[in-house]
């Protein structure tokens, strides 16, 4: 191996993976992806406008859902510099620790969305299986501790692990996967012990992305359980109709992470383009399809953002 190689390989630089193939039409695809980016900001914003100013939606649900458009617009945030860096040729390569950091918010968001999707799935069983205790189990001191219980969770439990990359070797081709950086490809490239790393890792996405999806389901049984037991039918629909928004955002959060995580362990044959379009997809699919999910579907979000477009209009 030269020496030039391998003080490339020792360097903090690495090398950021835009779409390969497309390279000559980046500028067209910087279309797409700006008006994807400008959807996010606008659709998470106005949502969360919408629950500020409206008095009648101070409630535990719409709370939650505040803090889901927050976790989506933070998500926004912390990748697009670096997606549409590339696609407008403004960068190519990343330094080690920005590299870190923009790991840390992306895991510890992406955490954060499945504590603040787990919450919202309590909110939903205690509105059906226990009503009349809505109000005095769901305070606004009690909801404020459950916020610093996410923020603590998502922030706090992973500093040791993406910490240590810092002091990794990366003697491998400094090149990433996707057009963000992932704890799971900066290991890949390091010829370091990385054994902490890969048992923390799994035992962090154990301990939270797949133990909030077994409580979530969990706690769609007992809805389900209660739903079933009650006499009117039409009854039976309006309790059901009320859930439908926080599955669809489930599915939104959780089918992405799983195509993706099946992507990295079993598509090391298939193209890097499906690896980056995988990537993409994990990334901005749940904070652009949030904002359009709780519009359609949430009745009171949905008037108060026409009563908006009338007075603009007007």
């Amino acid at each position: 191996m030269s020496a030039t190689s391998i003080s490339n390989f020792n360097s903090s630089i690495f090398v950021l993976t835009g779409f390969p193939g497309l390279e000559g039409n980046y500028l067209w695809l910087s279309i797409p992806f700006s008006s994807i980016y400008t959807m996010v900001f606008l659709g998470n914003c106005m949502v969360l406008h919408v629950i500020r100013t409206e008095p009648s939606l101070h409630q535990p649900m719409f709370y939650f859902l505040a803090m889901l458009a927050l976790t989506d617009l933070c998500m926004g945030l912390s990748t697009v510099h670096t997606v549409l860096g590339i696609l407008w040729g403004l960068i190519q390569e990343i330094s080690l620790d920005s590299c870190i950091a923009q790991s840390y918010f992306i895991h510890g968001l992406s955490f954060m969305e499945s504590s603040v999707l787990l919450a919202m799935a309590f909110d939903r069983y205690i509105a059906i299986c226990d009503p009349l205790r809505y109000s005095s189990i769901l305070t606004n001191d009690k909801i404020m501790k459950i916020w610093m219980a996410i923020l603590g969770r998502s922030s706090l439990l992973i500093p040791p692990v993406i910490i240590r990359l810092k002091f990794l070797s990366y003697c491998r081709p400094h090149i990433l996967s996707h057009s963000f950086c992932l704890h799971q490809d900066l290991i890949r490239m390091a010829c370091s012990d990385i054994r902490f790393n890969s048992i923390y890792g799994l035992a962090l996405v154990i301990s939270n992305l797949l133990l909030d999806a077994v409580l979530i389901l969990v706690s769609y049984i007992m809805i389900l359980h209660t739903v079933l037991g009650i006499a009117s039918q039409e009854e039976r629909i309006k309790s059901l109709q009320t859930c439908v928004s926080h599955i669809c955002a489930v599915l939104v959060f959780y089918i992405p992470i799983i195509g993706l995580t099946m992507v990295h362990r079993f598509g090391k044959h298939l193209s890097p383009l499906v690896h980056v379009l995988m990537g993409s997809i994990y990334i901005l699919f749940p904070p652009l399809m949030n904002p359009i999910i709780y519009s359609i579907k949430t009745q009171q979000i949905r008037r108060r953002i026409q009563r908006l477009c009338y007075l603009n209009v007007a």
